[in-house]
């Protein structure tokens, strides 16, 4: 068991990294520090609360420095380019950046003798292209990933395993399936559906929300119970290991938007958007969290409608004080 932590979080001004640093911060046995690309990119609500070291994991000499700067007991990487559709706009990019700076942070452990542990957060996009018979998708469905960026966590995985491996450091895999809540940027699905719901309640834009594929089905949990079971892994996770987190329930993407139209004061026509469809789309995933929640007891606890509702007073909010800067 892993106690009075100083944990380093790759990516903290990020939407998860944000999360994880507040449930760290209010768990109250760690202190926390965060690595960001420069100065002015913590998010305001955690500055004064987290210590800042400042690098581009892509350069191999910053990312060292700034290891040594923090000292650190545990690292949760989550540092890198998230989006699937900007994969394929940028696949060089994003398998280099998804890649470089996993392979930056163990050598740097290497180097250093360090015994930090780290959490490597990886993605259920990892295992593509599934079948009905790969359902639920458990840790020994084969990898058959889809698109660019499922590749690169791939191969960002498999380099955590190599380094384990061949050098023993402590590095344990999580592969967690969609989450989604306040503060997640307006690309993703629940983000773009309210965005565009509270536009429509004051006025901003037509009665019309703009969709893609309303028929896939997916397994989604509010990010703040994602991030306690990176925290659950992080103190008892096997190491070279790698764990599901998901809620073992698919959710059709329709059913997510009428929730979201039940919770609006607006009434609203839905239009299918071909630009928003995937070049490829897996009609169904669900994952097999078992081997998480034997070794950690970790079980999802916030309700998919509040998680949706947070979302929407999230978006209202962001829209009352993007138009107010700019009445």
């Amino acid at each position: 068991m892993i106690r009075a932590m100083r944990a380093l979080i790759t990516g903290i001004n990020g939407f998860v990294g944000s999360y994880l640093a507040e449930y760290l911060l209010a768990e109250g046995r760690h202190e926390v520090w965060g690595m960001t690309r420069a100065p002015g990119r913590l998010p305001a609500f955690l500055q004064g609360r987290v210590t800042e070291v400042h690098a581009d994991l892509s350069d191999a000499e910053a990312t060292m420095r700034a290891i040594v700067a923090a000292r650190p007991s545990v690292i949760y990487h989550l540092a890198g380019q998230p989006f699937v559709p900007e994969s394929f706009r940028e696949p060089a990019g994003t398998l280099s950046t998804n890649t470089l700076g996993a392979l930056h942070i163990f050598l740097s452990l290497i180097e250093l003798r360090s015994p930090a542990r780290v959490l490597v957060v990886g993605t259920n996009e990892e295992y593509g292209k599934i079948t009905e018979a790969d359902l639920p998708i458990s840790e020994d469905t084969p990898l058959r990933p889809a698109n660019p960026y499922g590749v690169s966590k791939a191969a960002q995985s498999l380099l955590a395993l190599q380094y384990h491996l061949s050098h023993g450091l402590d590095i344990v895999r999580v592969r967690p399936f969609t989450h989604i809540g306040p503060r997640q940027n307006e690309r993703f699905v629940t983000a773009a559906f309210a965005r565009q719901i509270a536009r429509i309640e004051l006025g901003l834009q037509p009665p019309i929300v703009q969709v893609g594929n309303l028929s896939a089905r997916r397994d989604f949990t509010d990010v703040r119970d994602m991030v306690r079971a990176y925290a659950l892994l992080m103190e008892h996770g096997e190491s070279g290991e790698v764990y599901n987190a998901g809620s073992g329930r698919a959710v059709m993407i329709r059913e997510l938007l009428d929730i979201l139209l039940e919770e609006s004061t607006a009434r609203v026509e839905v239009r299918l958007n071909p630009e928003l469809m995937r070049p490829i789309d897996i009609p169904l995933v669900v994952c097999d969290g078992t081997r998480l929640r034997e070794r950690t007891g970790w079980e999802p606890r916030i309700p998919l409608r509040q998680t949706l509702r947070d979302i929407l007073n999230y978006w209202r909010a962001e829209v009352r004080r993007a138009e107010g800067s700019t009445a």
